[in-house]
Protein backbone atom coordinates (compact mmCIF):
# COMPACT_ATOMS: atom_id res chain seq x y z
CA UNK A 1 0.00 0.00 0.00
CA UNK A 2 1.73 3.04 -0.82
CA UNK A 3 0.27 6.71 0.59
CA UNK A 4 0.57 9.56 -1.76
CA UNK A 5 3.03 12.14 -0.94
CA UNK A 6 1.59 15.37 1.12
CA UNK A 7 2.69 18.53 1.89
CA UNK A 8 5.58 18.51 4.48
CA UNK A 9 3.87 21.44 6.76
CA UNK A 10 4.84 22.00 10.56
CA UNK A 11 2.49 23.47 12.81
CA UNK A 12 3.95 27.35 13.20
CA UNK A 13 5.58 27.70 16.10
CA UNK A 14 3.30 29.28 19.21
CA UNK A 15 2.53 32.72 18.86
CA UNK A 16 2.42 34.75 22.13
CA UNK A 17 -0.82 34.80 23.19
CA UNK A 18 -4.08 37.08 21.42
CA UNK A 19 -6.42 37.27 19.22
CA UNK A 20 -4.12 35.95 16.52
CA UNK A 21 -2.57 33.27 19.08
CA UNK A 22 -5.79 30.73 19.74
CA UNK A 23 -2.71 27.80 19.89
CA UNK A 24 -4.26 26.46 16.26
CA UNK A 25 -8.04 26.05 17.49
CA UNK A 26 -8.87 28.64 14.72
CA UNK A 27 -7.35 27.27 11.39
CA UNK A 28 -8.87 23.99 12.35
CA UNK A 29 -12.08 25.30 13.10
CA UNK A 30 -12.33 27.36 9.93
CA UNK A 31 -10.80 24.01 8.11
CA UNK A 32 -14.17 21.57 9.62
CA UNK A 33 -16.44 24.54 9.07
CA UNK A 34 -15.19 24.07 4.74
CA UNK A 35 -15.69 20.69 4.82
CA UNK A 36 -18.50 20.06 5.89
CA UNK A 37 -20.22 21.41 2.63
CA UNK A 38 -17.66 18.44 1.09
CA UNK A 39 -18.32 15.65 3.24
CA UNK A 40 -22.11 16.40 3.38
CA UNK A 41 -22.33 16.53 -0.57
CA UNK A 42 -23.41 19.88 -1.04
CA UNK A 43 -20.91 22.06 -2.13
CA UNK A 44 -17.04 22.42 -2.95
CA UNK A 45 -14.32 23.94 -2.17
CA UNK A 46 -14.20 26.00 -5.18
CA UNK A 47 -13.64 29.55 -4.18
CA UNK A 48 -12.65 28.59 -1.09
CA UNK A 49 -11.97 32.07 1.35
CA UNK A 50 -8.36 31.74 3.11
CA UNK A 51 -8.63 35.25 4.33
CA UNK A 52 -10.98 33.52 7.21
CA UNK A 53 -7.64 32.92 9.05
CA UNK A 54 -4.71 34.82 10.42
CA UNK A 55 -2.30 35.18 6.78
CA UNK A 56 0.38 33.02 8.91
CA UNK A 57 -2.48 30.01 9.09
CA UNK A 58 -3.46 30.46 5.06
CA UNK A 59 -0.74 27.76 3.99
CA UNK A 60 -2.12 25.37 6.85
CA UNK A 61 -5.53 26.04 6.19
CA UNK A 62 -5.50 25.61 2.38
CA UNK A 63 -3.36 21.93 2.82
CA UNK A 64 -5.74 20.77 5.45
CA UNK A 65 -9.08 21.25 3.28
CA UNK A 66 -7.46 19.89 0.13
CA UNK A 67 -5.74 17.34 1.97
CA UNK A 68 -8.75 15.70 3.88
CA UNK A 69 -10.72 15.68 0.71
CA UNK A 70 -7.79 14.05 -1.48
CA UNK A 71 -7.22 11.27 1.22
CA UNK A 72 -11.20 10.90 2.54
CA UNK A 73 -12.14 7.62 1.46
CA UNK A 74 -9.39 6.13 3.76
CA UNK A 75 -9.82 8.84 6.38
CA UNK A 76 -13.60 8.28 6.59
CA UNK A 77 -13.05 4.56 6.71
CA UNK A 78 -10.80 5.24 9.74
CA UNK A 79 -13.16 7.55 10.76
CA UNK A 80 -15.52 4.97 11.37
CA UNK A 81 -13.55 2.27 12.60
CA UNK A 82 -12.63 4.83 15.79
CA UNK A 83 -16.04 5.82 16.63
CA UNK A 84 -18.09 3.88 19.21
CA UNK A 85 -21.20 4.65 17.08
CA UNK A 86 -21.45 7.20 14.31
CA UNK A 87 -22.04 10.82 14.60
CA UNK A 88 -25.43 12.38 13.78
CA UNK A 89 -26.19 14.16 10.78
CA UNK A 90 -26.17 17.59 12.66
CA UNK A 91 -22.60 16.59 13.63
CA UNK A 92 -20.53 16.79 10.32
CA UNK A 93 -18.89 19.96 11.71
CA UNK A 94 -17.20 17.48 14.06
CA UNK A 95 -16.97 14.64 11.40
CA UNK A 96 -14.97 17.15 9.97
CA UNK A 97 -12.50 17.83 13.01
CA UNK A 98 -12.32 14.09 13.37
CA UNK A 99 -11.02 13.61 9.70
CA UNK A 100 -8.45 16.80 9.71
CA UNK A 101 -7.52 15.01 13.31
CA UNK A 102 -6.91 11.66 11.55
CA UNK A 103 -5.03 13.62 8.32
CA UNK A 104 -2.94 15.51 10.41
CA UNK A 105 -1.44 12.37 12.53
CA UNK A 106 -1.20 10.63 9.27
CA UNK A 107 0.12 12.67 6.60
CA UNK A 108 1.17 15.81 8.44
CA UNK A 109 4.50 16.64 10.01
CA UNK A 110 2.91 18.44 13.20
CA UNK A 111 3.86 16.89 16.10
CA UNK A 112 1.36 14.07 17.54
CA UNK A 113 0.51 16.54 20.73
CA UNK A 114 -1.22 19.62 18.57
CA UNK A 115 -2.73 17.39 15.85
CA UNK A 116 -4.55 15.65 18.57
CA UNK A 117 -4.93 18.27 20.97
CA UNK A 118 -5.62 21.75 18.79
CA UNK A 119 -8.37 19.68 16.92
CA UNK A 120 -9.86 18.48 19.88
CA UNK A 121 -10.17 21.62 21.61
CA UNK A 122 -11.43 22.96 18.06
CA UNK A 123 -15.16 21.75 19.07
CA UNK A 124 -15.33 24.41 21.79
CA UNK A 125 -14.87 27.19 18.49
CA UNK A 126 -17.54 25.24 16.87
CA UNK A 127 -20.02 24.80 19.99
CA UNK A 128 -19.23 21.44 20.82
CA UNK A 129 -17.57 20.89 23.73
CA UNK A 130 -18.90 17.46 24.51
CA UNK A 131 -16.90 16.31 21.27
CA UNK A 132 -13.45 17.35 22.78
CA UNK A 133 -13.56 14.11 24.76
CA UNK A 134 -14.91 11.79 21.91
CA UNK A 135 -12.13 13.70 19.64
CA UNK A 136 -9.99 12.75 21.96
CA UNK A 137 -10.06 9.69 22.36
CA UNK A 138 -10.66 8.69 18.91
CA UNK A 139 -7.27 10.28 18.19
CA UNK A 140 -4.99 9.06 20.97
CA UNK A 141 -6.76 5.26 19.62
CA UNK A 142 -5.10 6.24 16.07
CA UNK A 143 -1.63 7.10 17.65
CA UNK A 144 -1.72 3.65 19.75
CA UNK A 145 -3.16 1.48 17.07
CA UNK A 146 -2.72 3.30 13.41
CA UNK A 147 -0.62 0.48 11.77
CA UNK A 148 -3.43 -2.29 12.47
CA UNK A 149 -5.86 0.00 11.80
CA UNK A 150 -4.36 1.07 8.25
CA UNK A 151 -3.87 -2.60 7.58
CA UNK A 152 -7.44 -3.14 8.22
CA UNK A 153 -8.97 -0.81 6.05
CA UNK A 154 -6.37 -0.90 3.39
CA UNK A 155 -7.68 -4.49 2.57
CA UNK A 156 -10.21 -2.47 0.29
CA UNK A 157 -8.34 -1.05 -2.98
CA UNK A 158 -10.46 1.51 -3.42
CA UNK A 159 -9.50 2.92 0.26
CA UNK A 160 -6.04 2.07 -0.40
CA UNK A 161 -5.93 3.56 -3.39
CA UNK A 162 -8.29 6.59 -2.10
CA UNK A 163 -11.06 6.49 -5.11
CA UNK A 164 -14.21 5.54 -4.97
CA UNK A 165 -15.32 2.18 -6.05
CA UNK A 166 -17.47 3.17 -9.21
CA UNK A 167 -14.56 5.62 -10.13
CA UNK A 168 -12.12 3.11 -9.46
CA UNK A 169 -13.89 0.96 -11.50
CA UNK A 170 -14.21 3.17 -14.34
CA UNK A 171 -10.82 3.90 -14.00
CA UNK A 172 -9.95 -0.11 -14.30
CA UNK A 173 -12.08 -1.11 -17.50
CA UNK A 174 -10.80 2.00 -19.57
CA UNK A 175 -7.70 1.90 -18.40
CA UNK A 176 -6.83 -1.60 -17.94
CA UNK A 177 -2.84 -1.02 -17.92
CA UNK A 178 -2.67 2.21 -16.59
CA UNK A 179 -5.01 2.93 -14.20
CA UNK A 180 -3.25 2.11 -10.75
CA UNK A 181 -0.58 4.77 -12.22
CA UNK A 182 -3.56 7.47 -12.49
CA UNK A 183 -5.18 6.49 -9.15
CA UNK A 184 -1.00 7.29 -7.83
CA UNK A 185 -0.94 10.68 -9.94
CA UNK A 186 -4.59 11.75 -9.02
CA UNK A 187 -3.35 11.23 -5.51
CA UNK A 188 -0.33 13.70 -5.96
CA UNK A 189 -0.87 17.21 -4.95
CA UNK A 190 -0.54 19.21 -8.56
CA UNK A 191 2.25 21.91 -9.12
CA UNK A 192 2.35 25.33 -9.57
CA UNK A 193 2.40 26.37 -13.32
CA UNK A 194 3.27 29.90 -15.19
CA UNK A 195 2.46 31.07 -18.54
CA UNK A 196 5.41 33.92 -18.79
CA UNK A 197 3.86 36.42 -21.35
CA UNK A 198 5.74 36.24 -24.28
CA UNK A 199 4.97 40.47 -24.82
CA UNK A 200 6.95 41.06 -22.32
CA UNK A 201 10.14 38.50 -22.31
CA UNK A 202 10.84 34.85 -22.53
CA UNK A 203 10.36 32.53 -19.92
CA UNK A 204 14.57 32.10 -19.64
CA UNK A 205 14.93 35.58 -18.42
CA UNK A 206 11.84 34.71 -15.99
CA UNK A 207 13.74 32.25 -14.66
CA UNK A 208 16.26 34.64 -13.33
CA UNK A 209 13.78 36.95 -12.09
CA UNK A 210 12.50 34.11 -10.07
CA UNK A 211 15.65 32.77 -8.54
CA UNK A 212 16.98 36.57 -7.55
CA UNK A 213 13.70 36.53 -5.78
CA UNK A 214 14.75 32.95 -4.14
CA UNK A 215 12.03 31.21 -5.82
CA UNK A 216 13.17 27.65 -7.61
CA UNK A 217 11.51 26.91 -10.37
CA UNK A 218 12.26 24.94 -14.05
CA UNK A 219 10.94 25.20 -17.83
CA UNK A 220 8.17 23.48 -18.79
CA UNK A 221 8.77 20.15 -21.05
CA UNK A 222 5.99 20.84 -23.65
CA UNK A 223 4.52 24.08 -23.22
CA UNK A 224 6.62 26.75 -24.70
CA UNK A 225 6.01 29.60 -22.21
CA UNK A 226 5.52 27.48 -19.22
CA UNK A 227 7.52 27.74 -16.04
CA UNK A 228 6.67 25.14 -12.86
CA UNK A 229 7.57 26.32 -9.72
CA UNK A 230 9.54 23.78 -7.14
CA UNK A 231 7.35 24.71 -4.46
CA UNK A 232 3.96 27.00 -4.85
CA UNK A 233 3.57 30.28 -3.33
CA UNK A 234 1.63 33.25 -3.19
CA UNK A 235 0.68 35.21 -6.72
CA UNK A 236 1.69 38.17 -4.97
CA UNK A 237 5.07 36.81 -4.82
CA UNK A 238 6.04 36.61 -8.13
CA UNK A 239 7.84 39.06 -9.79
CA UNK A 240 6.01 41.05 -12.12
CA UNK A 241 2.87 39.53 -11.41
CA UNK A 242 0.83 42.74 -10.96
CA UNK A 243 2.31 44.23 -14.24
CA UNK A 244 0.78 40.48 -16.20
CA UNK A 245 4.67 39.58 -17.05
CA UNK A 246 3.22 35.85 -15.36
CA UNK A 247 0.12 34.21 -15.58
CA UNK A 248 -0.89 30.50 -13.15
CA UNK A 249 -2.00 28.69 -15.38
CA UNK A 250 -1.44 24.12 -15.70
CA UNK A 251 1.23 23.37 -18.83
CA UNK A 252 -1.79 20.93 -20.93
CA UNK A 253 -3.89 23.92 -20.72
CA UNK A 254 -1.10 26.16 -22.29
CA UNK A 255 -1.22 23.47 -24.79
CA UNK A 256 -4.34 24.60 -26.22
CA UNK A 257 -3.42 28.07 -27.55
CA UNK A 258 -0.35 27.03 -28.70
CA UNK A 259 -2.07 24.17 -31.03
CA UNK A 260 -3.99 27.31 -32.69
CA UNK A 261 -0.46 28.33 -34.23
CA UNK A 262 -0.51 27.31 -37.44
CA UNK A 263 -3.94 28.99 -37.81
CA UNK A 264 -3.61 32.04 -36.26
CA UNK A 265 -0.03 33.20 -37.05
CA UNK A 266 0.06 33.72 -40.62
CA UNK A 267 -3.13 35.88 -39.95
CA UNK A 268 -2.97 38.97 -38.29
CA UNK A 269 -6.67 40.43 -37.08
CA UNK A 270 -8.90 36.71 -37.11
CA UNK A 271 -11.72 36.21 -35.63
CA UNK A 272 -11.43 33.83 -32.51
CA UNK A 273 -14.16 32.85 -30.63
CA UNK A 274 -13.61 31.55 -26.92
CA UNK A 275 -16.75 30.03 -25.96
CA UNK A 276 -16.96 28.69 -22.02
CA UNK A 277 -13.90 31.35 -21.41
CA UNK A 278 -14.06 31.63 -17.76
CA UNK A 279 -11.90 32.11 -15.83
CA UNK A 280 -10.01 33.59 -18.70
CA UNK A 281 -6.12 31.93 -18.75
CA UNK A 282 -6.61 30.93 -22.14
CA UNK A 283 -7.86 33.80 -23.52
CA UNK A 284 -5.53 35.76 -22.45
CA UNK A 285 -2.95 33.15 -23.86
CA UNK A 286 -4.19 33.75 -27.27
CA UNK A 287 -3.88 37.71 -27.33
CA UNK A 288 -0.49 37.53 -25.78
CA UNK A 289 0.32 34.95 -28.38
CA UNK A 290 -1.36 36.48 -31.71
CA UNK A 291 -2.86 39.75 -33.13
CA UNK A 292 -6.14 38.70 -33.23
CA UNK A 293 -9.78 40.12 -31.94
CA UNK A 294 -10.63 37.41 -29.78
CA UNK A 295 -14.79 37.56 -28.59
CA UNK A 296 -15.32 35.36 -25.27
CA UNK A 297 -18.42 34.08 -23.81
CA UNK A 298 -19.27 32.49 -20.26
CA UNK A 299 -22.91 31.96 -19.50
CA UNK A 300 -21.87 32.67 -15.71
CA UNK A 301 -21.58 36.12 -14.91
CA UNK A 302 -19.49 35.83 -11.76
CA UNK A 303 -17.18 33.99 -13.57
CA UNK A 304 -16.61 35.90 -16.41
CA UNK A 305 -16.03 39.12 -14.73
CA UNK A 306 -12.94 37.39 -13.25
CA UNK A 307 -12.11 37.11 -16.94
CA UNK A 308 -12.09 41.03 -17.59
CA UNK A 309 -9.76 41.10 -14.50
CA UNK A 310 -7.10 38.82 -15.61
CA UNK A 311 -7.26 40.56 -18.92
CA UNK A 312 -7.25 43.92 -16.98
CA UNK A 313 -3.74 42.82 -15.31
CA UNK A 314 -2.48 41.62 -18.55
CA UNK A 315 -3.11 44.97 -20.49
CA UNK A 316 -5.03 42.86 -22.88
CA UNK A 317 -8.51 43.39 -24.57
CA UNK A 318 -11.16 40.70 -25.87
CA UNK A 319 -15.04 41.70 -26.42
CA UNK A 320 -16.91 39.70 -23.61
CA UNK A 321 -20.15 38.70 -23.54
CA UNK A 322 -22.57 36.74 -21.06
CA UNK A 323 -24.59 34.48 -22.60
CA UNK A 324 -24.85 30.51 -23.58
CA UNK A 325 -22.56 29.50 -26.49
CA UNK A 326 -24.95 26.90 -27.90
CA UNK A 327 -27.53 30.30 -28.25
CA UNK A 328 -27.12 32.85 -30.85
CA UNK A 329 -28.17 36.17 -29.05
CA UNK A 330 -24.98 36.86 -28.21
CA UNK A 331 -23.00 36.46 -31.65
CA UNK A 332 -23.10 39.63 -34.32
CA UNK A 333 -23.37 37.22 -37.67
CA UNK A 334 -19.92 37.45 -38.71
CA UNK A 335 -17.78 33.79 -39.43
CA UNK A 336 -14.78 33.11 -36.65
CA UNK A 337 -11.69 31.89 -38.24
CA UNK A 338 -11.19 29.81 -35.34
CA UNK A 339 -13.10 28.22 -32.06
CA UNK A 340 -11.67 27.01 -29.44
CA UNK A 341 -13.97 25.20 -26.61
CA UNK A 342 -13.21 24.10 -23.25
CA UNK A 343 -16.45 22.54 -22.47
CA UNK A 344 -17.81 21.72 -18.90
CA UNK A 345 -16.97 18.08 -18.68
CA UNK A 346 -17.04 15.55 -15.39
CA UNK A 347 -13.29 17.24 -14.25
CA UNK A 348 -12.47 13.34 -14.15
CA UNK A 349 -8.59 14.58 -14.75
CA UNK A 350 -8.32 17.42 -12.63
CA UNK A 351 -8.83 15.89 -9.31
CA UNK A 352 -5.59 16.39 -8.06
CA UNK A 353 -6.12 19.71 -9.07
CA UNK A 354 -9.88 19.47 -7.16
CA UNK A 355 -9.83 16.40 -4.86
CA UNK A 356 -13.33 17.10 -3.33
CA UNK A 357 -14.75 16.14 -7.34
CA UNK A 358 -14.13 12.43 -5.54
CA UNK A 359 -16.70 12.69 -3.68
CA UNK A 360 -19.06 15.57 -5.44
CA UNK A 361 -19.22 12.95 -8.75
CA UNK A 362 -21.55 10.08 -9.11
CA UNK A 363 -21.55 7.56 -11.64
CA UNK A 364 -24.25 9.13 -13.79
CA UNK A 365 -22.17 12.13 -14.44
CA UNK A 366 -19.85 10.15 -16.10
CA UNK A 367 -21.72 8.66 -19.17
CA UNK A 368 -19.46 5.89 -20.56
CA UNK A 369 -21.46 3.24 -22.66
CA UNK A 370 -21.28 1.06 -25.60
CA UNK A 371 -18.50 -0.36 -27.75
CA UNK A 372 -15.10 1.95 -27.83
CA UNK A 373 -16.17 4.59 -25.99
CA UNK A 374 -13.74 4.97 -22.79
CA UNK A 375 -13.51 7.40 -19.62
CA UNK A 376 -11.08 9.65 -21.01
CA UNK A 377 -9.61 12.00 -18.63
CA UNK A 378 -8.87 15.48 -19.28
CA UNK A 379 -5.15 16.33 -19.20
CA UNK A 380 -4.48 18.39 -16.00
CA UNK A 381 -1.06 18.69 -15.27
CA UNK A 382 0.17 14.88 -15.22
CA UNK A 383 1.33 16.12 -18.36
CA UNK A 384 4.08 13.00 -18.99
CA UNK A 385 1.79 10.26 -17.93
CA UNK A 386 -1.42 11.45 -19.94
CA UNK A 387 -0.07 13.21 -23.32
CA UNK A 388 2.24 10.73 -24.70
CA UNK A 389 -1.05 8.31 -23.88
CA UNK A 390 -3.17 10.52 -25.34
CA UNK A 391 -1.31 10.94 -28.39
CA UNK A 392 -0.82 6.97 -29.04
CA UNK A 393 -4.25 6.82 -28.59
CA UNK A 394 -5.71 9.75 -30.31
CA UNK A 395 -2.81 8.89 -33.06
Amino acid sequence: MSQPPEHQLREPRQRKRGLENDGGLAVRAAAARALVPVITGKGSLTGLDDHQVVARDRALFKALCYGVCRTLPRLEALAAKLLVKPLKVRDADVQALLLLGIYQLLYLRIPAHAAVGETAGAARLLGKEWATRVLNGCLRRLQREAAGLQDEVDQDPAIALLHPKWLLKMLQQAWPDDWRAICDANNMPGPMTLRVNRRHGDREAYLDRLAAAGIQARLCLHAPDGVTLETPCDVQLLPGFANGDVSVQDEAAQLTSVLLGPTLAPRPGARVLDACCAPGGKTGHLLELFDIEVHAVDSDAERLARVEDALGRLGLAARLAHGDATARDWWDGAPYDAILLDAPCTGSGVIRRHPDIKRLRRPSDIPVAGPGRQLLPEIDSHDGFFYARLKKRLG
